[in-house]
């Protein structure tokens, strides 16, 4: 019996990018057809913005007579208040020597006299700056936020770790108030806490508790479930479980919770300073008032620096064994800075003197006048360019084209990047975005975050390979990062605004300088992470550096530079309110108006939600990106 072999044609396999350059002309054909038509321009005076403003109407007419008011928020305020109070009344006890020799003593037993130096230095340095009532005011601030703070955000974080539906639930709230741009709550906040200390402090809170309960969730899920369960088959209750196992594991990760809640505190005091809350961001909004550099300059100098001392304070006190005894050395150097720092209180002025500070506001005036002068030609073409290349033809685009075609292109893409849930998402959010009767402005706002994410991801990407190839170039990239990261952006808005004037690249410049940082960072970490022996492999197998890195340490840094972009796009995000202020309109300079005019409230209050609608919907896809397998794996599959 013999066989034969039938042969069956195969089908023509079609190149992974037919897919989605068919959809993508069809797109862009719908688009010419259709372009004009089925779009939604902004209304002042839509009903929905209307509606808000009433509420908000209603709530101020109610609240002397209002149980919530009376027995429970204004309690809220009065406890904020009082722990406010008690820290700058403590501070202010110590006086300037005191003061300083605390701080240095603290910083000694955490890590060292290197440390403690550099805190004598930074703190006496808030005096040379003619800057030291207002500094004190800001770390008495910054102390009351971070210890509330971390009251709620710990155990929060620490009930997220252990339980999934708890993690569910916390998630999207995270969500919203790290998105949320500042000004949207600043109003309410107004609204129920009145002004002063007590509303700039809650506003810090808001703003600092995210990372605070991520982090300190992600270190609870990071512990070894061994541990986990020789703890339980020893008989620990869940108790015992939590503070002898959990807790201990997860010290060094939930230290750098702390370290982060006082970096996002840090970033809030200018804009606290908006609703009388008092500390150095009352002098950066007197020299924005004033259109002086010079002003802004120091204030934002001597935050620098105080977010550089408590930073490498708690770094050092996080890398400390527990266990380990404090050397007598140091004991007794920490002893000897607080004695002289309490004799000398009494001994000096009160206040610091003023013969002993620096004033340079004339000199940094002069220089930013120079540059306006001679760079002029250059920053033209700059901004020109962008907006010729990218600005104008996007916006054109996605507020000419029917809402529907916007609407099923973000489902499409979403679909093919991150799967069914995020684009599900997507289109959530966008259809949200359409009832709130924001999508005019929440397109042009679209069009800014676009490009501005594109040009940080190429300088994050560019600055944080060189990074991570080039430990000597990465430390001396890493203080100007720490810098870039907690200098508060309203200070370098006047350098940006002399240069490239009152328009949407002014914005997009103070976005990047915000964004890169982190992004640098991630990126670098990434590469550093990919294993030393495949590094190896690769260049034994004759690989050059430049294959080195594209056929290896990109590809296997691809979820950290995945999450490099997801937090660009929320950093950046978080700048459309301060943009909103320089030139680029839209959905910031909604929120803006909506808290400095009360007819306004609706629409501010609206494009607020908006944007974290915004930032949901981008933010979904690109954590989606990350759960998705990588092209070289699915060319496997």
């Amino acid at each position: 019996m013999s066989t034969t072999a039938v042969s069956t044609p195969s089908r023509m396999k079609l190149p992974r990018w037919a897919a989605p350059a068919g959809v993508t002309v069809l797109l862009a054909l719908a688009y010419l057809v259709f372009r004009g038509t089925g779009t939604l321009p902004h209304d002042n005076d839509a009903p929905q913005f209307t509606a808000i403003t009433d509420l908000r109407e209603w709530i101020d007419d109610n609240r002397n007579s209002s149980p919530l008011f009376l027995y429970f928020l204004n309690y809220i305020r009065l406890f904020v208040g009082g722990v406010y109070t008690l820290f700058q009344s403590v501070l202010y006890v110590l006086g300037w020597p005191g003061l300083i020799g605390v701080l240095g003593a603290l910083a000694w037993l955490a890590g060292g006299w290197r440390i403690a130096l550099l805190a004598v230095a930074g703190t006496g340095s808030f005096g040379v700056l003619g800057l030291w009532e207002s500094s004190v005011d800001t770390l008495a601030l910054v102390a009351a936020s971070v210890l509330l703070s971390l009251a709620v955000g710990i155990p929060l974080g620490v009930w997220a770790g252990l339980s999934r539906r708890a993690r569910g639930v916390v998630t999207p709230v995270l969500d919203i108030m790290q998105i949320m741009p500042t000004f949207a709550y600043l109003a309410p906040l107004v609204l129920f806490f009145h002004i002063g200390p007590a509303a700039g402090a809650i506003a810090t809170m808001i703003y600092s508790i995210p990372p605070a309960i991520r982090i300190t969730s992600l270190a609870i899920q990071q512990v070894s479930p061994t541990a986990v369960e020789a703890s339980a088959s020893l008989g620990a209750t869940r108790a015992q479980t939590l503070f002898k196992v959990y807790l201990p594991l997860a010290r060094s990760t939930m230290a750098l919770a702390v370290n982060q809640t006082i970096m996002m505190a840090l970033s809030m005091v200018v804009i606290a300073n908006l609703i009388s809350a008092p500390g150095l961001g009352g002098d950066i909004i007197r020299g924005l008032s004033r259109a002086q550099v010079g002003i802004m300059l120091p204030a934002g100098i001597a935050i620098v620096v105080m977010a550089v001392v408590l930073d490498r304070t708690m770094t050092a006190l996080a890398r400390r064994d527990p266990h380990s005894r404090l050397g007598r050395g140091r004991l007794v150097g920490a002893a000897a800075l607080v004695v002289a720092g309490l004799a000398l209180t009494p001994l000096l002025p009160a206040e610091w003197p003023q013969n002993w500070s620096v004033n340079f506001v004339a000199a940094v005036n002069d220089a930013v006048h120079w540059a306006e002068s001679n760079w002029y030609a250059v920053t033209t073409f700059v901004k020109d360019a962008t907006s010729t290349g990218l600005l104008n033809p996007l916006e054109e685009v996605l507020t000419s084209a029917p809402w529907w075609l916007v609407a099923t292109a973000m489902l499409l893409l979403a679909w093919w990047v991150s799967g069914v849930r995020a684009a599900l998402t997507a289109l959530g959010c966008l259809l949200a975005i359409a009832l709130l009767g924001t999508w005019d402005h929440a397109m042009r706002t679209l069009t800014t975050v676009t490009v501005a994410v594109l040009v940080t991801l190429v300088i994050g990407l560019l600055l944080g390979v060189a990074g991570a190839r080039s430990p000597r170039y990465s430390a001396v990239q890493r203080p100007i990062l720490d810098a870039a990261q907690t200098m508060p952006a309203f200070v370098y808005l006047l350098p940006a605004l002399a240069l490239f004037e009152t328009t949407r690249f002014t914005a997009i410049f103070a976005s990047v300088i915000y964004a890169v940082p982190p992004v640098v960072r991630l990126v670098e970490d990434g590469i550093r992470a990919v294993p030393a022996t495949v590094v190896e492999a690769a260049v034994s197998a004759g690989s050059t550096p430049g294959q080195l890195l594209w056929k290896v340490q990109l590809p296997m840094a691809r979820r950290a530079i995945l999450l490099a972009a997801n937090q660009g796009i929320v950093l950046t995000l978080a700048m459309v309110v301060v943009g909103g202020l320089v030139g680029a309109g839209a959905l910031g300079y909604d929120v803006v108006t909506g808290f400095s005019q009360r007819t306004d409230f609706g629409m501010g209050f609206a494009a607020g939600i908006a944007t974290v609608l915004l930032g949901i919907m981008l933010d979904r896809i690109t954590q989606g990106a990350d759960r998705r397998p990588s092209p070289q794996q699915r060319k496997n599959a």
